[in-house]
């Protein structure tokens, strides 16, 4: 097995971007995206999109991809890039994907259940289910077609409730039925790279962050796809909150705080699920320079070839 993935993670704002470019010069090849945002087009500033210059240096697969209004999953994610990795290693022994979304990064390097897609009509009726009759009355209904999952599910997560009845209504089976959870054999060497940092300078960058956002124009951006609020893509943090200036309901003040809040909670939720990954490699990159970085991915990268 000669082909090696190395897949660049962390919490968002933690310093991939730079470090990226970087290692993917070293080993001469592409970027392969793994954030489920910058995917889309239209919305660059608030999903922290490498900037023109930085994806003229190297090439990035899977920015800028598709239209606002088009529905794309995990499990088309998984796909796509284990096609773009095949064509990928024929050319180097080598690829690099770096983001922050979990499930696309435990899609491409464990795979995920092969969980039918859901039509666009089973779409429609529980999103007009869940508008008319609210996440109560759906988590009852979960309770009821799979208890199973039901005493698994985040109860406050509306998206997972709505999925599973999804499946629970096409199907005719539990979700249940479907969730194997076992890791699918990849035909190439997978090495996580995670970076972090202390809590404090963490939260500090990631306010940073948004105040160069609202600087850079994040509030026309947002003006912009606003007539497309309701769509998915669009149900992200920075966008959600300057929704609700636009809607008159906040105060442009509230909403900045309120996104750099967001984001850090976000955050959490980010570190959380990776610190229970085993295979991550993690580096303190408040005690390194970028050079001392990429020193210590080199080695980590020969010790796993011996």
């Amino acid at each position: 097995m000669n082909n090696t993935l190395v897949v660049l993670l962390g919490p968002t704002a933690v310093g991939k971007t730079e470090l990226s470019i970087r290692l993917a010069k070293l080993l001469s090849c592409d970027i392969i995206s793994a954030d489920s945002r910058q995917i889309y087009q239209d919305i660059d500033i608030g999903t922290a999109k490498p900037t023109k210059e930085e994806q003229g240096t190297v090439k990035h697969h899977f920015i800028d991809m598709l239209p606002l209004t088009e529905y794309y999953s995990a499990a088309q994610y998984e796909s796509d890039v284990l096609n773009l990795l095949e064509q990928q290693f024929q050319k180097n022994s080598f690829a690099l994907m770096v983001g922050g979304s979990m499930m696309y990064i435990d899609a491409v390097t464990k795979g995920i259940d092969d969980i039918p897609t859901i039509e666009d009509e089973t779409r429609e009726m529980m999103r007009q289910k869940f508008d008319t009759e609210g996440l109560d009355a759906l988590s009852a209904e979960l309770k009821l077609l799979d208890p199973d999952y039901y005493e698994l599910v985040d109860k406050k997560n509306h998206k997972r409730i709505v999925h599973a009845l999804e499946i629970c209504y096409q199907t005719g089976h539990t979700y249940t039925s479907f969730r194997k959870n076992q890791t699918k054999e990849r035909p190439f060497r997978i090495v996580k790279v995670g970076l972090r940092r202390e809590r404090e300078n963490l939260f500090s960058r990631i306010n940073a962050r948004v105040d160069q956002m609202m600087r850079q124009g994040l509030m026309d951006e947002v003006r912009k796809v606003y007539p497309l609020r309701e769509l998915n893509a669009l149900n992200t943090v920075g966008y959600k909150e300057l929704f609700k200036v636009l809607d008159g309901e906040w105060e442009l003040r509230m909403a900045v705080e309120r996104m750099k809040k967001n984001t850090r909670v976000y955050a959490k939720k980010q570190m959380t699920w990776f610190a229970h990954d085993e295979e991550i490699h993690w580096i303190d990159v408040d005690k390194l320079t970028i050079e001392q970085q990429i020193q210590q991915i080199r080695e980590l990268l020969e010790s796993k070839a011996e």
